[in-house]
């Protein structure tokens, strides 16, 4: 038993060390390249399945709504260096708001360490999706980004594990989306070979949604990234133009 013990404060050490290393080169790398999130709206979005999407939702959004953004959207982990080379170009080519995807593994090793968040979304947390982490270990994970304190956070109240997660609250607001009572509220939905179509009540009012990804899954994002843009002050009209300008 002693042994164990023993074993697992190593693990907890080295641990240790490998966040407070990534911290610091967060620090570096901000300084190296200028701080350019002082102009920019961060964008995160997290979830075990559907970030891409509702990444390229998002981007096609703002595009509609006149906004200069860019997008970093991938289902795989990617290094501190990488993000921070993404944020100086997009600030160098004028984006005023950027769109970043991240897994678990990345909020594991603080991404995002050092960078305001103005915007967390949770797209779901289906633990089936989940390879070589168990649950908890998958929300502590998930907690970094929103212990971060983003000024506003978006939730998926339709998700299983609702409950689990609803103590993620934005310091401005939180935004729910589903088809149970939610600020963002699916009325109904139709799938086609070709894409899908859904009515959904968007501050309090009535927009209908059509996007060429297919499946069921695909109502959902649509409604997630329509929660993410009413945080941002978008119209239902560039709502709907965006997500159906998106082309997989």
């Amino acid at each position: 038993m002693g042994e164990r013990t023993k074993s697992k404060v190593t693990k907890n050490k080295k641990g240790g060390l490998k966040s407070g290393r990534q911290k610091l080169k967060a620090k570096m790398l901000k300084s190296y390249y200028g701080n350019p999130m002082k102009d920019m709206k961060l964008i995160a979005i997290t979830g075990t399945t559907g970030k891409v999407t509702v990444a390229h939702y998002v981007h096609e959004i703002l595009k509609a709504s006149g906004e200069q953004v860019a997008v970093l959207a991938s289902d795989q982990p990617f290094k501190l260096g990488m993000l921070h080379k993404f944020l100086s170009d997009a600030w160098k080519a004028g984006a005023n708001y950027v769109v970043v995807t991240v897994p678990a593994e990345g909020l594991r090793d603080n991404i995002f360490y050092g960078l305001p968040v103005h915007v967390a979304a949770m797209t779901n947390f289906v633990t089936a999706g989940l390879k070589d982490m168990e649950p908890e270990e998958y929300l502590d994970n998930e907690k970094t980004l929103f212990d971060m304190k983003p000024e506003y956070v978006i939730l998926n109240h339709d998700d299983m594990n609702y409950e689990t997660f609803s103590e993620f609250k934005g310091s401005k607001g939180t935004v729910t989306f589903g088809i149970s009572s939610s600020d963002v509220k699916i009325l109904n939905s139709k799938l086609y070979g070709k894409g899908a179509e859904a009515t959904m009540s968007i501050g309090g009012e009535i927009a209908t949604l059509a996007t060429f990804v297919t499946g069921e899954t695909a109502i959902s994002y649509m409604a997630c990234a329509a929660a993410i843009a009413t945080t941002l002050g978008i119209s239902n009209d560039k709502i709907i133009d965006g997500i159906a300008n998106y082309e997989v």
